[in-house]
C-alpha cells in the first residue's frame, strides 16, 4: 500500500510545465530535466509575430438595397432616387454581368449569404 502524497507545499510542489506534483530537491522547480529544458526554450524563445488583422473595407459598395415602395433595386445607395424612402438591406451582391441590374448573391444561389465579422 502507497502512502498519499504530502499536500504540505514545502513537501510537494508541481511542476509548472507537465502540473506533476513533485518532492523538489534543493531549489529544484521542475519535475525533471526535460521539463527544465522546456520551460528554458519556453522563455528564450522568439515572440510570435503580430497577428495580421486585414484592413476593413466598407460593405456599403458591394450591398444590394430595395425600395419598399417602388421595390427598385440599388447597388451602395440606400435612398431611393425615386420615391426618397430608405430602402432595405437585401443582402452581399454586385451588377448583373449581362443587363447591369443590381442582383444579389442570395439571389443567384437562393441561400442566405453570411458576411464575416472581420469584413463589416
Amino acid at each position: 500500500m502507497t502512502a498519499p502524497p504530502s499536500r504540505d507545499d514545502n513537501a510537494t510542489i508541481t511542476c509548472p510545465v507537465c502540473q506533476a506534483r513533485f518532492t523538489p530537491a534543493g531549489r529544484q522547480r521542475y519535475c525533471s530535466s526535460p521539463c527544465r529544458k522546456t520551460a528554458f526554450r519556453r522563455r528564450h524563445q522568439d515572440p510570435p509575430p503580430p497577428a495580421a488583422v486585414p484592413a476593413t473595407r466598407p460593405r456599403r459598395d458591394h450591398t444590394i438595397y430595395e425600395c419598399p415602395t417602388c421595390e427598385q433595386r440599388l447597388l451602395g445607395e440606400q435612398r431611393c432616387p425615386d420615391c426618397g424612402i430608405f430602402g432595405r438591406r437585401i443582402g452581399a451582391g454586385g451588377p448583373c454581368p449581362h443587363c447591369q441590374e443590381p442582383v444579389a448573391i442570395a439571389d443567384l444561389l437562393d441561400q442566405e449569404v453570411a458576411i464575416m465579422p472581420g469584413n463589416r
